[in-house]
């Protein structure tokens, strides 16, 4: 016990520095990225919607026919979005870059 706590202190050093790893290379990367995710999320909440409108709208009784119209509605305008997506994320880029 002695020895360790009488042995004179060595360096403590940092790892070698090497080739630092990056995610993404550039901010445009990002926004494809991020375009390519929320594309995604969109279409599959959007088909989720697409579907329940669809069991609603044929399940024959009125109220729910009306919810499912409703529903297939929003569907078409999350699809839209969806498609929108690209878009929207150009402008945003185009204000950051």
């Amino acid at each position: 016990m002695l020895l360790v706590l009488g042995a004179p202190p060595r360096a403590a050093f940092a790892a070698e520095p090497g080739s630092m790893v990056l995610a993404v290379d550039s901010v445009a990367q990002v926004f494809n990225n991020v375009r390519a995710w929320l594309m995604g999320l969109l279409f599959a909440w959007a088909s989720l919607c697409l579907t329940i409108g669809f069991l609603r709208w044929t399940s024959g009784e009125p109220d729910e026919v009306e919810k499912g119209k409703r529903t297939l509605r929003n569907a078409a305008i999350g699809f839209a979005g969806a498609l929108l997506t690209p878009l929207l994320l150009t402008i945003i880029s185009k204000w950051v870059a």
